[in-house]
């Protein structure tokens, strides 16, 4: 009998970590975050980790775990939550998967294999070169015939994701988008999603707000300190709160343009992000705008008496 797994999932800002701490309290539950940038130590403001506050009320997985120029992979994370995920399960508790990078989360709840890192690297090596002699756009344009549906979740400009779907569908057995139907078929836990969504103009005026509050908090240092002591170039300088820093400490750009930038690629990350989950998983999708309460809402109890018939 296949153990479960919940999984919280949706874009950035829209409130996954308070609905996860609530969900593991309620059925006797812990976290893995389910997020490829809150793993890095010392980057706490700009991946919105959850604060220590936060992870005293649910014990936390996965944040916190390693150095900023180490990388990650969605094959590093399915090969460390699954270890916790068997522990958990041993100790009478659900595992509840947090986040918002849907390619590892997926490639966890679906088994997805991949091959050694040597494979790996030689792959990404060769599609960097290929980026570096051919541009972006003819990147993407391989992308786009191996796998539109990925390519269609991927900005063209952010070579970086582009090289790494690429290199997935090279080095994994997964091939081209699977059928939700092999998706189902193959899935090693007995898993259910929850997909948190809001109303478009809301959801962009809290991650404005969330960038507000970033600034105001203290990123500027934290994005110095990773740009000065590992570069530009680890996997962490790539995320979204940091790399939108780096023109401004060249001299190039005030800061009134890094926020503007952060509010701007937030925002078209959190429409990826939906695109992707909606697309690729088969979520219970719950309109969380102007509902503080989610647990008091009859729509959010449809959800979760669905998820206690099949999985409790």
């Amino acid at each position: 009998m296949k153990q479960p797994v919940l999984a919280v999932v949706g874009p950035t800002a829209v409130g996954k970590t308070r609905l996860g701490i609530e969900l593991a309290h309620k059925y006797n539950g812990e976290i893995i975050s389910g997020d490829s940038m809150q793993v890095y130590e010392g980057l706490t403001i700009g991946t919105a980790k959850p604060t220590l506050e936060e992870r005293r009320e649910a014990p936390h997985h996965l944040v916190d775990m390693l150095s900023p120029d180490t990388p990650y992979s969605a094959a590093d994370f399915k090969e460390k939550a699954e270890p916790i995920i068997e522990r958990l399960h041993g100790e009478g508790k659900l595992p509840i998967i947090v986040g918002g990078t849907g390619m590892y989360i997926r490639a966890l709840l679906h088994d997805y294999s991949f091959y050694d890192a040597k494979k790996q690297e030689s792959v990404r090596e060769k599609w960097e070169l290929y980026a570096r002699h051919y541009g972006s756009e003819a990147l993407h344009a391989n992308l786009e015939r191996k796998d539109p549906e990925r390519a269609a979740a991927v900005h063209p400009n952010n070579v970086r994701r582009v090289v790494r779907a690429l290199e997935i569908l090279e080095t994994s057995e997964e091939g081209p988008t699977l059928s939700k139907k092999m998706q189902k078929k193959h899935s090693p836990y007995a898993s259910f999603m929850i997909g948190l969504t809001m109303n478009r103009p809301y959801l962009y005026e809290r991650i404005e707000r969330r960038v507000d509050r970033m600034m105001e908090g203290g990123l500027e240092h934290e994005a110095r300190w990773l740009y000065e002591r590992f570069g530009e170039e680890v996997q962490a300088a790539q995320a979204i709160g940091y790399k939108e820093w780096f023109p401004y400490f060249r001299g190039d750009q005030g800061t009134d343009w890094v926020a503007e930038r952060m509010k701007r690629n937030s925002r078209r990350y959190a429409k990826r992000q939906l695109t992707w989950f909606r697309n690729k998983e088969d979520a219970h999708w719950y309109d969380i705008t102007d509902r503080s309460r989610p647990f008091a809402d009859e729509a959010f109890a449809s959800i979760l008496r669905q998820f206690e018939r099949e999985h409790r």
